[in-house]
């Protein structure tokens, strides 16, 4: 995509997307990437309110509480500081300075970060340092601690460093962007020197899009399911024709390849992200390299659902997503047949499918190059995830062997604790209030730095919910804030729930739990709000249904009425 693309997006209707408010500030010009932004915006469904400080006034706005920053009210604060000014800065100080050139710009950065966190309930997007080599050295600079490149790449790994201890704060990676496409294509020395614009202005799409891709993670954007074909994507050659022994993997053919997809596919698997196979073929045939092709990197314990058949492969996706119980959106799918790959787009537009290249051997850094898995939070609990969805398969063939659903229910043993956020569950408790879009009434994306704050404030209650039965332990399910102004009633602001525990009676369960830690509070009443989005039509009548009664367009429990809610889950 070009500049120019993105600024034709800039004359079309933006009416009806949802509105983010964003704040850009920059020590060099940045009236095209605000123009890219928003541009690139449109292409993603967002409409961009943009604030953009004028040249080079990061500390008059940000320092000051009353600036027109905050006045601004700001989903998010973008920082950018070109590396050209940067170097500016480097050459005027004195040779002796220069060793510690690193941490006065980064005390300067984090004096900003701890401002904005103070005046401001924004997160931040942090552009890192484009690197340049500017030759003085040589490639001696890498052993040198006065010399610029040292100090840069020294600046971006500490960066990385301070960003780990603020929960507010995301790095936008263009140093890495860069040197995808070279500092020659970054940068433009020309249009630098007459207008200190420091991007080129064809690599304005690709930091737009960086900055989007974190936004719209925050936001719970997520794709969380990677969606497998297997002859010639996992492995080369067909299972059924060619046989065990002559797919290509490892050595045999360009096996090497297809090595590569399935390293990269089970690394995201360990990094939580969901691994699927659809596949036109016979199921017995489909599962015999995962069990016996020695060298097969990915195995048959590394996939969550497996539907191999010769059914139209987009039913196929749709029986994958109802297993699952996620969105379409979610869903990355991956063949290397064209014919495939058009029939899901058109069938099911909401599935994202890569027009993947032809030679096997360039499908992984292709891939890598789109970012189809950005996150804005990582738990120990993501690395559980397929284990998870796992044993769920096993609690559904359990359940078959059941007359009645009470029955199954009372099986399954169900235990679950309810405690407050607390630094163990604030990591998972994040990630399900950026992902969480069906089973979620409000829809309100806390950070984690917010609900770290609302877990220490006297006028809020906060409960993580976790949940175990026979098969296994399914993590933090759940989350309830209250707010409770001091006056006996408590107003439901966030209520969350994973969808892979629905009726199972842990709603019943949380409302209990909500109801019973609310009234020793002395609240007498809960007041719940629905606000309808596009997805969370499956909890519109979830209040009515656990009890709640319709007030003034919101709902009412009277807690000196309630009686406790029939569930088979028992408190920890």
């Amino acid at each position: 995509m070009l500049f120019k693309d993105l600024k034709q997006n800039l004359n079309k209707d933006f009416t009806g997307l949802p509105v983010v408010r964003l704040a850009l500030l920059g020590d060099s010009a940045t009236q095209f990437l605000a123009k890219a932004l928003r541009g690139y915006g449109y292409a993603v469904g967002v409409s961009l309110e943009i604030f953009e400080a004028d040249f080079d006034q990061l500390d008059q706005q940000i320092l000051d509480g009353q600036s027109e920053l905050y006045h601004s009210h700001p989903h998010f604060v973008v920082v950018y500081l070109a590396t050209e000014r940067l170097w500016s800065r480097f050459a005027a100080v004195s040779p002796a300075e220069r060793a510690g050139f690193a941490d006065s710009i980064l005390g300067q950065i984090k004096k900003w970060w701890e401002a904005i966190g103070t005046h401001s309930s924004a997160s931040i997007i942090q552009l890192n340092f484009v690197e340049v080599n500017d030759a003085v050295f040589g490639h001696f600079a890498g052993k040198t601690a006065v010399s610029f490149p040292y100090q840069l790449r020294r600046l971006n790994y500490e960066l990385m460093n301070r960003a780990r201890e603020n929960s507010r704060v995301f790095i936008a990676d263009v140093a890495g962007l860069a040197s995808l496409v070279g500092y020659v294509n970054a940068h433009d020395p020309r249009l630098y020197a007459t207008s200190k614009v420091a991007f080129a202005l064809d690599f304005l799409p690709a930091v737009a899009k960086a900055i989007l891709d974190i936004v719209r993670a925050c936001q719970g954007k997520l794709r969380k399911c990677l969606v497998l074909d297997l002859d010639n994507t996992v492995w080369g050659g067909v299972i059924g024709d060619d046989g065990l022994e002559n797919i290509q993997v490892g050595e045999l053919g360009i096996g090497h390849a297809y090595d590569a997809l399935q390293r990269w596919a089970r690394q995201l698997k360990q990094r939580g992200i969901i691994l699927a196979v659809c596949s036109k073929n016979e199921d017995a045939n489909a599962r015999r390299p995962f069990l016996e092709h020695p060298d097969m990197i990915l195995r048959l314990e590394d996939i969550a659902v497996f539907v191999a058949n010769w059914n139209n492969k987009a039913d196929n996706l749709k029986q994958i997503q109802a297993t699952l119980n996620i969105g379409l959106d979610s869903m990355v799918f991956l063949d290397d047949s064209a014919f495939e790959r058009n029939l899901v787009r058109q069938l099911l537009p909401e599935v994202t499918v890569p027009e993947l290249p032809e030679d096997p051997a360039l499908v992984v850094p292709y891939l890598c190059s789109l970012n189809l898995f950005e996150t804005a939070t990582f738990s120990e609990e993501d690395l559980q995830r397929t284990r998870q969805y796992q044993e769920e398969a096993q609690r559904r063939d359990f359940q078959n062997s059941f007359a009645s659903l009470d029955e199954y229910l009372a099986s399954l043993a169900m235990v679950s604790s309810a405690r407050p956020f607390d630094g163990f569950s604030l990591p998972r408790v994040a990630q399900l209030v950026q992902r969480s879009n069906q089973f979620n009434l409000r829809t309100v994306r806390h950070s984690e730095a917010e609900l770290g704050r609302l877990a220490q404030a006297a006028d809020h209650l906060t409960i993580a919910f976790q949940l175990h039965d026979k098969f296994g332990d399914h993590g933090i399910i759940g989350l309830i804030i209250l707010n409770l102004p001091g006056d006996a009633t408590a107003f439901i602001d966030t209520w969350i729930m994973s969808c892979r525990v629905l009726k199972r009676g842990v709603e019943e369960f949380m409302v209990n739990e909500m109801a019973r830690r609310a009234h020793q509070r002395g609240v007498s009443r809960l007041v719940g709000e629905y606000l309808p989005t596009t997805k969370n039509a499956l909890v519109k009548n979830l209040y009515p249904q656990l009890g709640f009664a319709a007030n003034d367009g919101r709902w009412l429990l009277d807690l000196d009425q309630f009686k406790m809610l029939k569930t088979f889950v028992q408190l920890e």
